[in-house]
């Protein structure tokens, strides 16, 4: 049995290690605050995260707290004309198998939280602010603020945008001032006036600026989240500003538009930063994952859903011996790239489109019009539909990967005039939906990855490692009693 730490306990930390946990491996959550929370308030989980949360067996929770999408509205937040809707209903469901939600941050977090406080397998040390990390023979040694250290056979990046493994690892600097605004406010529903009630995710978009909102927590609040490119000097994140210095950032918008941030209170600001695509987020056996890894503007609705997906495809990949970690990090980057990198660009790509103003935003309106259902569903089948979230390798792994020339897959065995599949195996157990019963049942499968030639398959056990000689014996509770009060290492 291994061990694996992660840095961060956000919803990319937290989802890694249900990941991780399920492959069998123990798992060390070192998170930099007293207690874990999570801050903010509406997410958008379009079929992609539904489905990655349904691979670490939370949809159907997820799904009781979340609010169904009728709709995705874009209007001109000038003239307040609707200038077209993507609808969410059958139709959409069914070609993308799966609903688009909104929930309350929170809410989503503390299923996670729960799903992590359960597991036998999961620890989670509060106030454990990991620094940096140096590699050993076999292993990775996390060191902490405190001076303390703790040693793991892996280390999984997964503390934000402001990472301090990224900082190890990448060294890039501070983020990048996207010269951005956001404002954020939640309403309780009985004060919206009821024609301003919508069971979707309603877009104001005007010049320079551009208006979002949608019903969170079952409905109860409706989440207002304006943004303004206002050019501020330095960054900041939730800081208490006025009333007034919101609606005069948004004065030009039309009647409609006005009469809901009317309604906010409480608003907070945080400047919008991100970071450049890199190519690498991995040293030997730590990865990035995340915020860490790919930090991009929440224009694409997609920053969680991204963290989700980078998740599940670790846990696929790290179902496999310690020794192999190095390796399987490196295909992990290579896989997860260019999938996060081209969201990314969709992200930045998308103020031009809000923030457009007078002729352009009349040619951005007549060509958005004009597109009928089906061409929006087109147009986002790439990042809603697909449930395979790692596509072909885009950099080259620094570590080759032990089953590189096997004939052996976690989908089967292969015909000898076949050539092993680039797409990172896959545990029998894990298998996502839809995919053809043949696959499961054509071959003789490891939950160890793909087996050399000369190997033989292995019993369906979690792997052994050097530390721990008695693995595949059922592990007792980890640190009974408080699963989150520091404790020496």
């Amino acid at each position: 049995m291994s061990t694996i730490a992660v840095a961060g306990g956000g919803i990319g930390g937290l989802a890694s290690a249900l990941a991780l946990a399920a492959r069998g491996h123990d798992v060390v959550v070192c998170e930099r605050s007293p207690e874990f929370t999570e801050l903010g308030a509406g997410i958008q989980l379009a079929p992609n995260g539904m489905h990655a949360l349904d691979r670490l067996g939370l949809a159907e929770a997820v799904g009781r707290i979340a609010v169904p999408v009728g709709e995705l509205r874009f209007m001109d937040g000038v003239t307040g004309e609707h200038v077209v809707a993507m609808p969410l209903d059958r139709r959409y469901r069914d070609r993308f198998r799966n609903a688009y939600v909104v929930v309350h941050r929170g809410e989503l977090y503390r299923l996670l939280l729960d799903a992590c406080r359960s597991h036998a397998r999961i620890e989670l040390r509060a106030s454990h602010a990991v620094v940096g990390y140096t590699h050993e023979a076999d292993a990775v040694r996390v060191s902490l603020a405190d001076g303390a250290s703790l040693g793991a056979d892996a280390l999984i990046g997964a503390d934000g945008l402001h990472s301090a493994v990224r900082a190890q690892l990448v060294g890039d600097g501070a983020p990048r001032n996207a010269g951005i605004t956001v404002y954020r406010s939640i309403v309780p529903m009985e004060r919206v006036p009821s024609e301003l009630r919508h069971t979707s995710v309603t877009w104001w978009a005007g010049p320079g600026r551009h208006f979002v909102h949608y019903p969170i927590a079952g409905g109860r609040y409706l989440n207002l989240a304006p943004s303004a490119e206002n050019a501020p000097a330095e960054t900041f994140s939730g800081v208490s500003v006025p009333a007034s210095e919101v609606l005069g950032e948004f004065g030009a918008l039309c009647e409609s538009a006005r009469r809901l941030l009317e309604l906010g209170a409480d608003w907070k600001a945080w400047v919008l930063v991100d970071r450049e695509p890199v190519d690498g987020w991995t040293d030997g056996r730590v990865a990035l994952l995340g915020d860490a890894a790919h930090p991009m503007l929440h224009y694409a609705a997609q920053g969680a859903c991204m963290a989700l997906e980078d998740a599940v495809v670790l846990g696929d990949l790290l179902d496999c011996p310690p020794g192999w970690f190095a390796a399987r990090l490196g295909r992990y980057n290579a896989v997860r790239r260019e999938r996060t990198a081209r969201v990314h660009r969709l992200a930045r790509d998308s103020i031009a489109l809000w923030h457009a103003a007078d002729a352009a935003a009349e040619a951005r309106n007549k060509a958005l019009s004009a597109m009928s259902s089906s061409d929006l569903y087109d147009f986002v089948a790439w990042l809603h539909g697909t449930r395979e979230f790692a596509g072909p390798p885009s950099v080259t792994p620094a570590v080759p990967d032990p089953a590189e020339n096997s004939v052996y897959t976690l989908g089967g065995r292969l015909d000898p005039t076949e050539t092993p599949s680039r797409t990172p195996p896959r545990s029998p157990r894990h298998v996502a939906a839809g995919s053809p019963a043949s696959a499961r049942s054509a071959g003789t499968y490891t939950l160890g990855g793909w087996l050399e030639p000369a190997e033989d398959p292995q019993p369906a056990t979690p792997p052994r490692s050097r530390r721990n000689p008695a693995a595949g014996s059922p592990a007792p509770p980890r640190n009974a009693g408080t699963k989150e009060s520091p404790k020496p290492l």
